[in-house]
Formats: C-alpha cells, sequence, structure tokens
C-alpha cells in the first residue's frame, strides 16, 4: 500500500521574513492590550483587523480601501461609534492637542507628507508604532515614528473626545445612544 503525503511548497525566505515579522508585532501588541483600558484595546483590535486593506484615496472603507483620514474615522465609527470628520486637517481641529510624551494607544498622531500640515494621520498603537493608510500602491500598516521619514515630518499629537465630551463638529452615528 503507497501512502501519498501531500506537501505545500516551502515558504521563500521573503514568506518567511514576513511571517517572523508578523509574529513580532503581533505578541508585542498583545502585551500593549494586556495594560489598555476597554475602548483602546477594541480600538487596536478593529485597526489591526484592517491590516493589508489596499490605500484607495477617499476610500473609507474595507472592500473598497482607505486614505489615511477614511481609515480613522472608520476605526472610530466602528469602535466607539464617533464619526470623524474625513480629512486629517479636520481631524486635528477636532481632537484634543497633547504633548507627544503623553501618546496612549488609540491617540492620532499627524504628518506634514503633502507640504503642508495635517495631510496625514494614523493611530498610535504603543512603543513608538502607528497603523495607517500610507498611499497609493500601499496597504494598511504598522510603522515606526522614529523612522527617519516620519520623525521628520511629525506635526503633532492629539487626543479623540470622549463621546460624551465631544466637541460640535464629531458627529455620534443615529444608532447609537449618548
Amino acid at each position: 500500500m503507497v501512502s501519498w503525503v501531500h506537501a505545500e511548497p516551502a515558504p521563500s525566505s521573503d514568506d518567511v521574513t514576513y511571517l517572523i515579522a508578523t509574529n513580532e508585532l503581533l505578541g508585542q501588541l498583545n502585551q500593549a492590550r494586556q495594560t489598555l483600558s476597554d475602548s483602546a484595546s477594541d480600538l487596536i483590535d478593529t485597526a489591526i483587523g484592517f491590516l493589508g486593506v489596499r490605500y484607495h484615496s477617499g476610500g473609507m472603507s474595507a472592500q473598497t480601501g482607505f486614505d489615511c483620514s477614511g481609515f480613522v474615522r472608520t476605526v472610530y465609527g466602528q469602535t466607539v461609534g464617533l464619526i470623524l470628520p474625513h480629512r486629517a486637517e479636520q481631524q486635528a481641529a477636532v481632537t484634543q492637542h497633547i504633548d507627544p510624551t503623553e501618546l496612549k494607544p488609540g491617540d492620532l498622531v499627524f504628518y506634514n507628507t503633502m507640504r503642508r500640515a495635517f495631510s496625514h494621520v494614523g493611530i498610535y498603537l504603543g512603543d513608538g508604532k502607528f497603523i495607517h493608510s500610507p498611499r497609493s500602491g500601499y496597504s494598511v500598516r504598522v510603522d515606526n515614528m522614529s523612522m527617519a521619514y516620519w520623525r521628520k515630518r511629525f506635526n503633532g499629537a492629539r487626543r479623540v473626545p470622549e463621546a460624551q465630551n465631544a466637541d460640535a463638529d464629531v458627529e455620534t452615528p443615529p444608532d447609537v445612544q449618548p
């Protein structure tokens, strides 16, 4: 009797490197989640769930893709029920300025990527990392704020107000009761 064993092809070194990096990142995020508030943990879980969704200018859904502010808007809308404006500079305007030393997971980080302030936004994850939808040709990913590119373009940190303290410009969806 002959027994056949089906084996998957050996992964390439790029696949192995990606899997190792992904496992390390997920391990770090799981450690960070243990110390987060429930809402920050939910925000991070929702954001991480969109890893790999492609960039799409003006996009606000996993099906069509996200731009940076559409990604942030969707994560906050799905997680805490707050609908932020769709443009990064408008999101900066309706959130509370905080010192970068006060950053907590779930806070917003802003960058000057288009020769104007607050032209890019991401969600801070902790440990100097943020998740965002970077630009055309890329997908939602995690980057380190200390990378030279991001460090040079950093515009500031903001905190989204609690639902009960939200500015008038932050909308509560009709199906969410304050």
